[in-house]
């Protein structure tokens, strides 16, 4: 028995930041001659490198990566656009008899994939959104968020409030059609054969590897690359570098905080981003099997992927939970 007998597979692996996403997949896709597709939004960027911890190119040369390094950070990528170039891409890989793994941590887009989300047909209204953002540069990111919040508390949830350009969307949407943002969202159907992995390590252990990572990103040269961004005219209010990382070093170099303070406040920043990546995928989803990460954790994601058994649970989608559980104390 192999994957190879299992039609369309697409191996999934998830977890939160910080928990080691990158180097498991390397090492399973090293084992099977696969390949990467990457699920995660903040490596699409051009020249965001360390404050995305975007795998090095030594690591690319390992094993062949697929949607990064796709755009600079002045243009705009969008969920549907996303799944078009990831669904090419899977299809390429299939057809050159290799395996296709999805990995990251941006939720909204491996849902997306997994679920066969259609984007509403919602065409921007540009004098809408030019209010909207007028109205968030007035009442602020947070105050925004929160008006989402009281509309359509589901949609607020899964939405950094931060990001005041998908706040804003969801806002346009909900505005324009009378109806909740996270109630118009149609599915279709996939013609693929998921395979779920979720890495989990213990709380204590996650913070501290994101702490870890937050100060090697600083070793690394991230205040420089900061600079180099902005010395290159790109706006800090450009989505990309309103993210955990680039706002407060910008913030820094603006002298608005202190370096120590620019770092407590990424990390603690990170910390409330991986509670809100716990929301797209939760433990007790059938759908996924969950792993601690371990020196066993690549041996038992190989096992999973050679044992046909392990992908019926989501290409069927309506086991009834005996059956899920049952196969998932035989992990």
């Amino acid at each position: 028995m192999s994957w190879r007998e299992v039609p369309y597979p697409v191996v999934v692996i998830i977890g939160p930041t910080a928990v080691g996403k990158t180097e498991i997949a390397i090492q399973v896709a090293q084992h099977l001659g696969a390949e990467i597709v990457s699920a995660d939004s903040r490596l699409f960027y051009r020249g965001m490198d360390i404050g995305t911890a975007k795998p090095s190119m030594e690591e690319r040369q390992r094993v062949p990566h697929h949607l990064i390094d796709l755009a600079e950070p002045d243009e705009v990528w969008s969920l549907a656009l996303y799944q078009q170039e990831a669904a090419r891409i899977i299809a390429d890989i299939h057809q050159r008899g290799k395996l296709p793994l999805l990995v990251g941590g941006t939720g909204q887009y491996i849902r997306a994939m997994i679920e066969g989300w259609e984007i509403p047909p919602q065409a921007p209204d540009t004098q809408l959104r030019n209010a909207l953002e007028q109205w968030a540069q007035e009442i602020g990111a947070e105050t925004l968020h929160g008006k989402l919040r009281v509309l359509d508390p589901a949609a607020a949830q899964l939405i950094d409030p931060r990001n005041v350009r998908r706040t804003i969307r969801a806002l346009e949407v909900i505005f324009r059609t009378g109806r909740r943002f996270s109630e118009q969202r149609q599915r279709k159907q996939v013609p693929y054969s998921f395979l779920i992995i979720g890495l989990r390590r213990p709380r204590s252990d996650l913070y501290r590897r994101i702490d870890q990572r937050i100060e090697q990103m600083l070793a690394r040269g991230l205040i420089d690359e900061v600079r180099m961004l902005l010395a290159k005219g790109y706006s800090p209010d450009l989505p990309p570098l309103t993210a955990i990382g680039y706002h407060e070093i910008i913030q820094y170099l603006k002298g608005e905080i202190s370096l120590d303070e620019a770092v407590v406040l990424m990390k603690r920043r990170t910390r409330n981003f991986v509670r809100r990546q716990a929301a797209w995928f939760r433990e007790d989803d059938p759908r996924i099997h969950w792993l601690e990460v371990n020196e066993q954790t690549v041996g038992r994601i190989l096992d999973l992927i050679m044992d046909k058994r392990a992908w019926l649970i989501l290409r069927e989608g309506h086991e009834t939970e005996p059956q899920v559980q049952g196969l998932k104390n035989q992990e």
